[in-house]
């Protein structure tokens, strides 16, 4: 008989640490929360120092008097949750259900689960940590009384089933905020001047761009002002007036935080933040690996501390010396500085072993499971490697009173960048060339002048990746709820993706100003940073939850008064069609549901008549001649098809131009990129590709 019980979170950590222990442990697990709030209920006595209603969660009866009776037959009793606040919250609750002491050692963690650090964390129990406990508590009140106080008013002045989340409404604010900015940017014109130059010597050519006057950087602003500058290089001698030769260094991205790892598996594999999370929490738990068992691949994938053991940078450097080389591990290991307010219990996330490299793996693991771990083992050892190493040449070309610039670079020494290089969210950089040897005081020949106009863009909408940056940059949330708050307001109908960024929806719009004119606080960058501020310190031990509670709480009580007396009822009026509803004949008005817009007749609930809402792309099906029609997935991905399916069976995830290929004669496809709309040819043996630039 076992003697003693561990209890985790889920199934496939209990299966991955059952692998490593004997017969004298028996593994169960939790299932997640087995106690919250009740969903019926605000469940919080506000007279009573807001203290919380705890009740058993619908469906987990049975799983809670199996973990007693199997706690009832051992020796010890050991709470192995997630080693964050939810965790430690989860293991409080377990204590109390199981009736263990307050003081009692039941506590451990796992920062990664494998057989050694199983192992050490057993012989090393704590006591639960009250503090980490009042602080998940004090979010799940303050997240409860703002949902719960602040939602139902929403439903009588607007729109039944809407909600206002305490962090959910900042998101939705920021998202709005970036889309006033874009309807009231002005566009500016500006121009550029670039003058093609050949070196006589050489024969070599040379690019440089106008820079300044009299020694004074100044803008070309029209037509008009290009035209005059043109006139006056016309006859101008390009000399070389300077020549800069320098090194330079780039350093490698720090290990990932859970921030930083949803950012990039969104710009790089295009994962949302709530895939990422999925499939980051199974390399955590634990997978099959052939010839190995069942083993964590990564440590755990909730924190934003970007320290690192002593024993993973030896690892790391050992492997860098073996494969690349002595020259490519960095001369000593690298300090990361941590931002404010970090959480410092965890490791960055990094593979529990370096040695286990992706190809070694990448049978055990599906798809996604190999990329996402292919990118956090490349990000980790990256970041214990040299700096990369360019050589750059800055040169500075006369003509009269005008200087041009001119550079180049050329990469020396790849360092990190032969095994990872970070993306951006912004337009690539151009790469420069090399340019050729130059000396001051050399004419060159002036073989063309390049004037280009340009215009000012408003700023872009967010992606998930710069939307994540976003909120960590604000200190608003914290690691573990990006991805929820991103859910939630897509769910909600808030926001919508258009081309993978947000923009506000109309119903998202009226709530954030309806919270701006009378919860200010909620929806304030400011205040809720200052709140997560106050959760730390709770952690920490140096607030009283309570305190915290009661200070949001008395000015937000006034609010709701204010508000259920003066606003007033919003309608949010259907946008109506032309389509007739062959049930009663009222024209149809379009809808939002969860998998986005559809038909509906206006006549509920007499008529309850509902259609998908056909929208045409302005393209001809390849196959038939019909319409191409925007088509969504179960789980609201958008692809294209053909209207007369399922007659004809054409459907592409890329949006048809309506054009054909002038090269093979196959359908075109738009694709977006950082630096436009291209069109490319959808047979992929074809590289034929037009820029809409």
């Amino acid at each position: 008989m076992a003697k003693s019980l561990i209890i985790v979170e889920s199934p496939a950590k209990a299966k991955t640490i059952g692998k490593f222990l004997g017969r004298n442990f028996k593994i169960q697990a939790s299932m997640g929360h087995v106690r919250d709030l009740p969903k019926s209920q605000l469940g919080i006595n506000i007279e009573k120092g807001f203290a919380p209603k705890y009740i058993t969660i619908r469906g987990k009866g049975s799983l809670l008097e199996s973990l007693k009776k199997e706690a009832s037959k051992v020796e010890k009793i050991l709470l192995a949750t997630d080693p964050d606040r939810e965790g430690e919250a989860i293991s409080w609750h377990l204590a109390n259900l199981l009736g263990l002491p307050e003081d009692e050692p039941c506590r451990v963690e796992f920062h990664e689960i494998t057989k050694n650090a199983v192992s050490e964390s057993i012989k090393h129990p704590r006591k639960i940590n009250k503090n980490l406990v009042e602080a998940q508590q004090a979010r799940r009140i303050l997240d409860r009384l703002v949902g719960y106080k602040i939602s139902p008013i929403l439903w009588r002045k607007v729109k039944w089933g809407l909600s206002a989340g305490r962090v959910q409404s900042v998101a939705v604010r920021i998202i709005c905020d970036r889309e006033k900015e874009i309807r009231e940017f002005v566009t500016r014109e500006y121009w550029t001047i670039d003058a093609s130059l050949s070196d006589e010597k050489t024969g070599s050519r040379i690019k440089a761009q106008l820079h300044s006057k009299s020694d004074k950087k100044f803008e070309i602003n029209n037509k008009q002002e290009a035209d005059l500058i043109l006139s006056e290089l016309k006859n101008e001698t390009f000399i070389v007036s300077e020549v800069k030769k320098s090194e330079r260094k780039r350093n490698p991205s720090p290990p990932f935080t859970t921030s930083s790892m949803q950012q990039e598996a969104a710009r790089k594999l295009k994962f949302t933040a709530k895939k990422t999370m999925m499939v980051a929490q199974q390399l955590y738990e634990g997978l099959d690996i052939k010839g190995e068992g069942t083993v964590g691949l990564v440590t755990y994938i909730r924190t934003d501390s970007t320290r690192i053991s002593d024993q993973a940078v030896n690892e790391a450097r050992d492997y860098i010396n073996k494969n690349f080389g002595k020259e490519y591990i960095s001369e000593r290991p690298p300090v990361q500085k941590n931002k404010k307010n970090i959480q410092d219990a965890h490791e960055a996330i990094r593979p529990t072993s370096v040695f286990r490299t992706p190809e070694s793996v990448k049978d055990s693991l599906t798809r996604d499971q190999y990329r996402l771990y292919k990118l956090i083992w490349e990000r980790f050892v990256s970041s214990q490697m040299a700096p990369a190493v360019y050589d750059t040449v800055s040169v500075d070309i006369k003509a009269g009173q005008y200087i041009f610039k001119a550079t180049g670079s050329v990469l020396k020494f790849q360092g990190f960048m032969a095994v990872y290089i970070e993306s951006t969210d912004e337009e690539a950089e151009k790469e420069e060339g090399s340019l050729p040897p130059l000396e001051a005081g050399q004419l060159l020949k002036l073989i063309k002048l390049l004037p280009e106009q340009h215009f000012t863009q408003p700023p872009p909408r967010y992606t998930e990746a710069m939307l994540v940056k976003t909120l960590e940059e604000k200190g608003i949330g914290r690691p573990s709820t990006y991805a929820p708050i991103i859910d939630i307001i897509q769910k909600r109908g808030y926001v919508e993706k258009e081309k993978g960024r947000f923009k506000p929806t109309e119903l998202g719009e009226i709530v954030v100003q309806i919270m701006q004119e009378f919860f200010k606080d909620i929806v304030d960058v400011d205040f809720t940073a200052e709140m997560e501020d106050q959760l730390d310190r709770i952690e920490s031990g140096e607030e009283k939850w309570q305190n915290v509670i009661e200070s949001f709480y008395v000015p937000f009580e006034k609010e709701l008064k204010t508000a259920e007396q003066t606003i007033e009822k919003v309608k949010i009026e259907d946008e109506e069609t032309d389509e007739k509803c062959e049930l009663c004949g009222r024209n149809m008005v379009i809808k939002r549901g969860r998998y986005g817009k559809f038909l509906a007749c206006p006549g509920f609930p007499e008529c309850k008549n509902t259609k998908p809402l056909i929208e045409e792309v302005g393209a001809k099906c390849p196959l038939c001649g019909g319409n191409v029609v925007v088509r969504r997935t179960k789980k609201g991905r958008i692809f294209y098809g053909c209207a007369n399916y399922p007659t004809c069976e054409f459907v592409s995830w890329d949006k048809p131009s309506g054009k054909q290929c002038p090269k093979c004669g196959s359908y075109m496809v738009i694709k977006n990129t950082k630096n436009g709309e291209i069109e490319i040819c959808s047979n992929n043996e074809c590289k034929y590709r037009e820029s809409h630039q």
